[in-house]
């Protein structure tokens, strides 16, 4: 089968290269970069959002599948898609739950509602923006369908991964604050978490090419026993550090301008953060591994010496150290 990757280069796009590959797919991957590691698979340099580049590469085809992990701009997607329509007989669009107007206040599904989108719009920046985001999304999902239709489409909605390849790094930034040990700053014990391992993702994704499966799937971690307590306990034990969790009220964390997300990486301050159904996913296949497990492999990952934090995003996790102290020292003078 062959098979056209747009994007590639890290995270999830590295394990699908390496997953199809493995599985014996003719593997194209069609991005900006220099790709050291993709050892007998086909690499195109070349930019999505130059109209030549496209043509070249839709001339490069046909193509069974085209799988699409860089698409964020409508403009751009639509272009692509509408490229590909007429040389490849499927395409897979990895979104997000963010399309989800109701998400993260209340429980979302499939068949929610979803925020308004326009697949001719281009906001004409490439800097992330939480407030837009998802419109954004939608618009893209919106030009893959009208491009290829239901039936030739997989839409996967993704929540949070993390794992290996993660050059963004929400995990590793709680590996790292645990290793450096002392009294560590964390949120809400037992606040349900869905936190995906990308290899998890990645093999349900292979599953479903391999299957000729279309239609739209959310995808995450199912709740059981995931929380911010075992998930930051087994950080601790992995480190092999002195951390002192020092577990303090949400509703003071909010009121002390701790910024969700990012200051305490995977906190989100609402209701149904982790309340994205996964049904449909888990009747097709998906499996998930123990949370522990992901949380050591990415451990032994990181000491591996192949971690790369080429990209600058991983500066924006975790909070300044003098700012962690005074937040902890102010709340235990109110214990």
């Amino acid at each position: 089968m062959r098979l056209l990757l747009l994007g590639g280069s890290w995270f999830l796009g590295r394990l699908l290269v390496e997953d199809f590959a493995e599985r014996g797919f003719d593997v194209t991957v069609f991005n900006k970069k220099q790709l050291a590691h993709l050892s007998g698979v086909r690499h195109i340099r070349g930019n999505r959002e130059l109209d030549e580049d496209l043509k070249v590469l839709a001339q490069s085809g046909p193509w069974d599948v085209v799988v699409d992990v860089s698409g964020k701009v409508p403009a751009v997607v639509k272009r692509s898609a509408r490229a590909f329509a007429a040389v490849a007989e499927r395409y897979v669009s990895v979104s997000t739950i963010r399309v989800y107007r109701e998400w993260p206040h209340a429980p979302v599904h499939e068949d929610s509602a979803l925020w308004p989108g326009d697949p001719d719009y281009d906001p004409g920046t490439r800097v992330f923006n939480p407030a837009t985001y998802g419109p954004l999304r939608v618009g893209c999902e919106i030009a893959c369908r009208d491009a290829f239709g239901s039936d030739r489409l997989l839409i996967v909605r993704l929540h949070q991964m993390i794992g290996q390849y993660d050059y963004v790094g929400p995990l590793r930034a709680w590996l790292e604050r645990m290793r450096r040990g002392g009294p560590v700053l964390v949120p809400a014990p037992d606040r349900s978490i869905q936190p995906i391992d990308v290899r998890d993702v990645a093999r349900f994704m292979v599953d479903q090419v391999q299957r000729r499966t279309s239609g739209v799937f959310n995808i995450a971690a199912p709740t059981d026993d995931r929380t911010f307590s075992s998930m930051l306990r087994g950080c601790a034990e992995v480190t092999t550090g002195d951390a002192e969790l020092v577990w303090v009220d949400e509703d003071w964390l909010v009121d002390q301008g701790v910024e969700q997300w990012t200051e305490l990486p995977l906190w989100q301050y609402a209701t149904a953060t982790s309340r994205v159904s996964i049904d449909r996913a888990l009747r097709f296949g998906l499996q998930c591994r123990p949370l522990a497990e992901t949380i050591s492999d990415t451990w032994q990952w990181l000491n591996s010496g192949a971690y790369q934090a080429d990209n600058g995003r991983h500066e924006q996790y975790g909070m300044d150290t003098a700012r962690e102290a005074a937040i902890i020292a102010r709340w235990l003078a109110m214990s």
